[in-house]
């Protein structure tokens, strides 16, 4: 369905100086792609991604690691572990440059009109999209995949896209989709991102229960091979309908994308210089400074990369569970984020590799600092009785003591204050009687080593720490049900929050499983600067907005934040080649490719394939 340039209605409104109506679709013109502001920088004629190759060579595979283990292939709902790498299959409407901020281009969409109200917006489907058993992909498709998502998916789905009003058909190949008056600038675009689900093969299937079953999709890729719990392989599409798509071409070189599943991180470490795996991308500042010194890597068959990374770091932290009676003081948490001795691991444990992580927005200009900003006292200054003063007198970062000893002493002031005190060598509440506990719940044992000196530090308080380790299906488990004190948990953060932004912190998905509100926040406040960040209309305004929610976040002392680094560190076998520079904010794989001859010798010399 193609729509004209806009018409004689929105001029003569506009000319009139009347009361904006409504645009109809017929008034707004049909573009190519859409930017969280301004316009997108690739022009409609463009070729490629900036850092595609159109010329890149087809063929090979790229083996990786995942660790643990799976038993469903569906991605989308709550039950189940699933296999890494499923969203391959899928297209979505729109895909994102990641050398862009945050702008994203048709892919299953070939034209999108949105309202200038950004009250409604409608997709059209390119005409030859098809699902890889030859079915087009129809609107009623984009409004089953939507509808399911949203109502039996994880609650991400739901938080998501909480701000749609309705969706519908126009035609076969034309939806429409009308949007609440939330001023998220954010959520036309994240629509885009919506993966795409076969309304007819779902037909008849419970989408709600796990499955081996190589599941049909519209994208590069298809399931070939799934062995639960061993490996899942998947094959690219010879006959894909979107691979001439520019913002596809030079992408999804790769034959064969293959993930075999290890007990934990060290012998997938193991397995990857023994030649079995081709690429590693390495979270450990000991084994990037210490473990890869072998024959391989000596003798130019491996080499090592750090990539780089714009996007902000977000917040890996320890996360404490707010439903646990335990940390419901703010004291007992700022206490226990005083144990916490990050200089001492990175001098001796990470080899002084990483930086510390004070704010949620870290590595970006959303992270707050100083004392709030004349328009950060705006969205914060209704609150004023309901936020701890330091939000408005004392200045980001936090300053504590430098020292374990005076940083130990001040926890235990804050202990005492909190009704704690040390009875025959346990810090025990004095009203209750009861030991201060708590249990570190992980999944692997390479983080063991990382926790034990915060446990330490604790015991000198008379804290009893313990780490309690169990295996991913287990650990999920007890993710889905919040059943834990501590974890290490993330929130990563993209150069534009949004709507996400609900499923970490309102109270709204606090009790809802699955949940990415690991903390338990369930707070007014925090509730409207959220609302405040997804309604902003500039990005002053979303830097304001993000700001002001870092600061009153960070004051809550709900995590004990750890560390993060400004790259991406990758080791592989040198059989790969790539378009440099790297994209800005984002490490785009798919645009990498097998070189046939160097591949044929470096595939020669691994072992065991």
């Amino acid at each position: 369905m193609r729509h004209a340039a806009p018409g004689l209605g929105l001029l003569l409104s506009a000319l009139l100086g009347g009361p904006a109506l409504a645009a109809a679709p017929a008034d707004v013109p049909t573009v190519h792609g859409l930017a969280l502001y301004g316009a997108p920088a690739l022009p409609e004629d463009f070729a490629h991604l900036p850092h595609a190759d159109p010329d890149a060579p087809a063929g090979g595979s790229l083996v990786r690691s995942a660790i643990g283990s799976f038993d469903s292939t569906n991605p989308f709902i709550i039950r189940g572990t699933p296999a890494t790498g499923l969203t391959e299959i899928y297209d979505t409407l729109l895909a994102q440059n990641p050398d862009e901020p945050f702008s994203m281009y048709g892919l299953l969409a070939e034209g999108v009109r949105l309202d200038p109200d950004r009250q409604w917006i409608e997709f059209d489907l390119h005409p030859e999209a098809r699902f890889h058993d030859g079915h087009p992909v129809s609107a009623e498709d984009v409004i089953f995949s939507f509808e399911t998502l949203t109502e039996q998916g994880q609650p991400f789905y739901a938080a998501y896209y909480a701000d749609v009003v309705d969706i519908r058909a126009v035609d076969e190949d034309t939806v429409h989709i009308d949007l609440a008056d939330s001023k998220s600038r954010e959520l036309p675009l994240i629509l885009g991102q919506l993966p795409i689900l076969p309304a007819h093969y779902w037909e008849g299937r419970d989408f709600e229960a796990t499955t081996r079953d190589a599941l049909l999709g519209s994208g590069p890729y298809r399931i070939a091979t799934v062995e639960p719990g061993r490996r899942i392989v998947y094959e690219r599409v010879a006959d894909y309908w979107g691979q001439d798509l520019t913002v596809n071409r030079g992408r999804h070189n790769i034959e064969r994308l293959v993930y075999d599943y290890y007990r934990d991180q060290t012998v997938a470490l193991e397995a990857f210089k023994a030649g079995n795996l081709d690429l590693r991308i390495e979270t450990s500042a000991r084994n990037w400074a210490t473990a890869y010194d072998f024959p391989a890597l000596d003798a130019g068959f491996v080499k090592r990369l750090e990539v780089p990374d714009g996007q902000p770091a977000g917040m890996q932290a320890y996360v404490m569970n707010l439903r646990r009676e335990t940390f419901q003081d703010v004291r007992v948490r700022e206490a226990l984020n005083l144990a916490f001795d990050f200089e001492w691991l990175n001098r001796n444990l990470f080899y002084g590799a990483y930086e510390r992580t004070e704010s949620y927005f870290a590595n970006s200009e959303m992270a707050a600092e100083g004392l709030p900003s004349e328009a950060e006292l705006e969205l914060l200054a209704p609150y004023r009785d309901e936020l701890p003063e330091e939000v408005f007198e004392t200045p980001l970062p936090i300053e504590h003591p430098e020292g374990v000893r005076p940083r130990l002493a001040r926890a235990l002031e804050l202990l005492n204050e909190a009704g704690y005190a040390v009875r025959d060598g346990v810090m025990t509440e004095l009203d209750s009687g009861t030991p201060l506990r708590l249990e570190v719940l992980l999944f692997d044992t390479q983080f063991e080593r990382v926790v034990q000196p915060l446990l330490q530090n604790l015991e000198r308080l008379g804290i009893q720490g313990d780490i309690r380790i169990v295996d991913v299906n287990q650990y999920l488990n007890r993710l889905r049900s919040f059943d834990f004190d501590i974890i290490v948990g993330s929130f990563p953060q993209s150069a534009n929050p949004g709507n996400e932004q609900r499923d970490f912190w309102t109270s709204e998905f606090a009790d809802v499983p699955q949940s990415r509100n690991l903390i338990g926040l369930s707070d007014p406040v925090i509730d409207a600067l959220v609302s405040d960040l997804i309604a902003a209309d500039s990005r002053e305004a979303l830097d304001t907005a993000a700001r002001a929610l870092d600061r009153v976040l960070r004051w809550g002392f709900y995590v004990i934040p750890q560390w993060h680094l400004g790259h991406t560190r990758i080791a592989l076998w040198d059989k790969f080649g790539w378009q440099e520079p790297f994209p800005t904010y984002g490490l785009d794989l798919h645009a990498w490719w097998v070189d046939p001859e160097r591949g044929r010798e470096i595939e020669a010399r691994q072992r065991n394939r």
